[in-house]
Parts: C-alpha cells; sequence; structure tokens
C-alpha cells in the first residue's frame, strides 16, 4: 500500500518539528496495544513528547485537518497512523 500524503507530512512534522527519530517512531508503532489507539497520546504516554509537544501536535493536526477538510486525514493522523 502507497503511503498517503498525510503520513509523509506527519512523519516530517515529527521528525523536524518534534525532533523524533526514525528509531523512536519505529518502536512506538510497533509496540501499539491497539491499532486504533491515539498516536498523539502515546508519544506522551511513552515519553518521548512533553507535554508541549503534545499541544504543539494537536495545534498541527488541528491545522491540517481544518485547512484540508477531509475527513481521511483527520482519522489517518490521529487514530491509525
Amino acid at each position: 500500500m502507497q503511503p498517503l500524503h498525510c503520513d509523509t507530512e506527519l512523519l516530517n512534522f515529527l521528525q523536524q518539528e518534534l525532533a523524533l527519530s526514525t528509531e523512536e517512531i519505529t518502536l512506538l508503532l510497533n509496540h501499539r496495544e491497539s491499532e486504533y489507539a491515539p498516536l498523539p497520546m502515546l508519544l506522551w504516554q511513552y515519553g518521548l513528547i512533553s507535554l508541549e509537544k503534545l499541544n504543539h501536535l494537536f495545534d498541527w493536526l488541528e491545522h491540517r485537518v481544518s485547512h484540508k477538510g477531509n475527513q481521511l486525514v483527520c482519522r489517518v493522523l490521529i487514530e491509525v497512523w
């Protein structure tokens, strides 16, 4: 399956804005208890981002969803990614 454009945007944001490494992102995705667990909360729960960065991530997600007006973007970025 081809990655969605928003997946690439999210990966870039996590690595460039939140300074997460590829290894940290891979570790998180490999240890998710549920396929529908919200990614932002898992990042914070696992101590990969601070509360300040969590808020920054939510702001970015809200901006992306409100400007694209696309429910798929919201689902991919918040739940399934």
